[in-house]
């Protein structure tokens, strides 16, 4: 008897977010200007949930962090909606890119 599982999206895994947070200051070397990774809290399992801010950070900045408009973007909410890990990992990607001046605007 053979097994046949069908899933609606490719998985994306707890593990898959820890090494794609921790791969992601060596593929962007001046994240630090512009990033900051902390845990806002822990699930129900002690798992990190983390709060990613993404925006021009210190003197670099030509407005306030206080005094500018924030874009709050949740995924993932419920296990089953992987689709929405692999969307937040194309957003990320994609204004954490230094060469992009979209994303630097954005930022």
């Amino acid at each position: 008897e053979d097994r046949v599982y069908i899933a609606h999206s490719y998985p994306y895994t707890y593990t898959d977010l820890q090494q794609y947070l921790a791969k992601l200051p060596f593929v962007q070397p001046n994240l630090r200007t512009y990033f900051m990774n902390q845990v806002l809290c822990r699930t129900l399992t002690d798992n990190h949930c983390y709060l990613l801010t993404i925006t021009t950070l210190g003197a670099d900045s030509p407005v306030p962090i206080t005094q500018r408009p924030v874009v709050f973007i949740s995924g993932r909410v419920h296990p089953c909606e992987t689709s929405a890990s692999w969307m937040i990992k194309g957003l990320i990607d994609f204004l954490t890119d230094g060469d992009n001046p979209e994303a630097k605007w954005l930022r």
